[in-house]
């Protein structure tokens, strides 16, 4: 089933890049946010291309992007602006700079910067859920609004243009119910087996179809087991492809065991378990029968 085609023509402003393989429901979030002028919140496992997806939304829609990565010490009004204090006491002891002008001092954050853009921007809020459990909730006025007060000046910052925004979250913490009704969500479901070609051969377009075949099968195949603590993610593929191409890796190789394991399984315990599985007498299949009739092609 493909992206909801509106009769309004102007719904449908993204539809995925060249670059980007979006499934026809996220096409339909992404237009539907640009649409309601809301925030999209994007949830799913790392490495599901939820950061790139906001980089290709602006390539898409032909605007500049502001990117604001959270971490477990962001505050909200780091976003809007910062007062720098230490500069403005620097410049007074040693004279340099007009510290008459507090407005010399303020320093704007992402959304700041995107609220006073003479065009309309992209903003990536990557990330939310690494701060505390207020930070979504202080920056709904913000968003609501489009608009803030630099109070050391008293001055209001006001969008000029609403900026298309999307907000990124791996599920670390849930999110408040206040921030939630505000956006438009959408979970990235991990890529089934047709999308993922579809994916890999983005990245690497001349892969033989029988190479690609035996290394699907073995990440799959990963993934379904109940052991690993990290599944690999489809930047870990893409890389893990890459790096079978530049040793010369044959099909026969990896039909016979997967190599280069740590580009697939980044801790001791993962890599462990393949090995102990090795160990027992195992082999990784080689035919996508063996995964069972949900991976039949």
């Amino acid at each position: 089933m493909g992206p909801t085609m509106a009769a309004n023509p102007a719904f449908n402003q993204f539809a995925g890049t060249s670059e980007y393989i979006a499934s026809p429901a996220l096409i339909d979030a992404v237009n539907l946010a640009i649409a309601l002028e809301r925030p999209l919140l994007i949830k799913g496992e790392p490495g599901t291309g939820k950061t790139l997806l906001a980089r290709n939304v602006a390539r898409a829609l032909g605007n500049e992007m502001e990117s604001w990565h959270i971490k477990s010490t962001s505050k909200a009004q780091e976003g809007l602006y910062v007062y720098d204090t230490v500069q403005r006491l620097n410049d007074a002891r040693f004279g340099d700079g007009d510290v008459a002008d507090v407005r010399h001092y303020i320093k704007y954050g992402p959304l700041g910067r995107v609220f006073q853009a003479d065009e309309r921007r992209v903003l990536l809020i990557d990330e939310v859920d690494k701060a505390d459990l207020e930070f979504p909730n202080d920056i709904l006025r913000e968003l609501d609004e489009m608009r803030f007060t630099v109070y050391e000046t008293g001055e209001e910052v006001a969008a000029r243009h609403r900026p298309v925004v999307i907000i990124t979250s791996n599920n670390e913490k849930e999110l408040p119910d206040p921030f939630l009704r505000r956006c438009v969500f959408h979970f990235i479901k991990f890529p089934a087996v047709a999308q993922m070609k579809r994916i890999v051969a983005v990245h690497h377009p001349h892969l033989e179809s029988a190479l690609l075949d035996q290394v699907l099968i073995k990440f799959y195949w990963l993934r379904e087991q109940s052991e690993l603590r990290k599944k690999p993610s489809t930047s870990e593929l893409v890389d893990w492809i890459a790096a079978l191409l530049r040793a010369g890796v044959t099909r026969e190789q990896v039909e016979a065991h997967i190599p280069f394991i740590g580009s697939l399984l980044k801790n001791e315990q993962d890599t462990e378990m393949l090995e102990q599985f090795s160990e027992r007498g195992g082999n990784p299949p080689s035919k996508w029968a063996d995964l069972g009739p949900r991976y039949n092609q």
